[in-house]
């Protein structure tokens, strides 16, 4: 039987009085071991709430938390074997990298030799050896992340937690260290949930992906199946920068946007629909080549795409296109179509 991993059980949470708002609503979700989720959605969703109440800091107003089986509702953080790497890391600016990260251990009662002996190996496991007497401060932000992860993890806790941990990080780092966070997880069968508002970050992390729109789960599956299968306009809207537009489901399946015609994976009734289609959905063609007349608004070269917004009878159109080897100019006269791929349909 597959060992469990973390559980909320029709979990609510409020803040103040019963007069006080819900800031979470009725959630029911499951972390298998061994795997990552990550909890994605814009500011204010509630997905913090969520992991600092996992990790104890936090209680619900109602419902009930299980980690690896145990009922830890009423647990305060000390008791659930679980860590937490936090967006600012929460490093001990006056203390070495070996003493920040043995620092959990001392405080348990482990020996001080036991303490650096399993510091120094998890500080080997994230490419820190030889960084012990380096000062935090003397660290890039890339290697303070690293410190913070193995603070975490030298505890050996049965649940680690990630609070937008890549934040801080230049867009280069961020996509190093999300690999190396992915490695990491799956190297050591971490059961993992993570807060971030990234769309591509938690895309490229995660086992499953729970999208929370105002303490509601808008939706949960793996990444492909958000990316590719949203079940409403807010997570189609989401996941990817879709642009919305309004459609019409006809009968036979067909789905009508203007001059084009759309196939959807799944059908719907007839009547009206929602269409969310992703910048790189769209192909660039010679005017008259395609079905959606398009005039050059706005053109940006960012090495390997070129950005462009449209004006189209749709509305304005932002398309990503791979085509480098011509910028368009504003004013310039094309057609789009459709290609197969990064186009949903749901209903209105």
């Amino acid at each position: 039987m597959t060992e469990p991993g973390i559980e909320f059980r029709s979990i609510s949470k409020r803040y103040g009085d019963a007069s006080a708002p819900l800031v979470v609503k009725d959630l029911s979700f499951t972390v298998a071991h061994g795997t990552l989720t990550t909890l994605l959605g814009p500011s204010g969703c509630g997905k913090t709430t969520v992991l600092r109440m996992i990790a104890g800091l936090e209680a619900p107003t109602s419902g009930r938390i299980l980690i690896g089986g145990k009922d830890v509702t009423a647990l305060g953080p000390a008791e659930r074997n679980v860590s937490m790497v936090f967006q600012s890391y929460a490093l001990f600016p006056h203390m070495n990298v070996i003493a920040n990260v043995a620092y959990g251990l001392d405080v348990s009662g482990v020996s001080r030799d036991e303490a650096r002996r399993r510091a120094r190996a998890t500080l080997a496991s994230v490419g820190l050896t030889g960084f012990d007497e380096r000062l935090t401060s003397e660290l890039s932000g890339g290697q303070q992340q690293r410190v913070a992860v193995a603070r975490a993890l030298v505890l050996e806790p049965k649940v680690l937690l990630f609070d937008e941990p890549l934040s801080n990080l230049d867009a280069r780092l961020r996509r190093s260290m999300r690999e190396e966070i992915r490695s990491l997880q799956r190297r050591h069968s971490l059961t993992v949930a993570y807060v971030t508002h990234d769309q591509a970050e938690a895309l490229a992390v995660s086992d499953q992906i729970i999208v929370m729109d105002q303490g509601r789960i808008a939706q949960a599956g793996t990444p492909h199946e958000l990316y590719e299968r949203p079940t409403s306009a807010f997570v189609a809207g989401f996941m990817g920068e879709a642009l919305l537009f309004d459609g019409q489901a006809l009968e036979g399946g067909n789905v009508r946007l203007g001059p084009l015609t759309i196939r959807p994976a799944k059908a719907l009734p007839p009547g009206p629909a929602k269409v969310a289609v992703r910048p790189e959905a769209w192909e660039v063609r010679a005017e008259g080549a395609g079905p959606l007349a398009a005039t050059v608004q706005k053109s940006a070269y960012l090495g390997s795409t070129h950005e462009y917004t449209f004006e189209t009878e749709l509305g304005p159109v932002f398309v990503v296109s791979p085509d480098v080897s011509r910028m368009l100019a504003p004013g310039e006269r094309v057609s789009l179509t459709l290609a197969g791929h990064g186009v949903s349909v749901v209903a209105a």
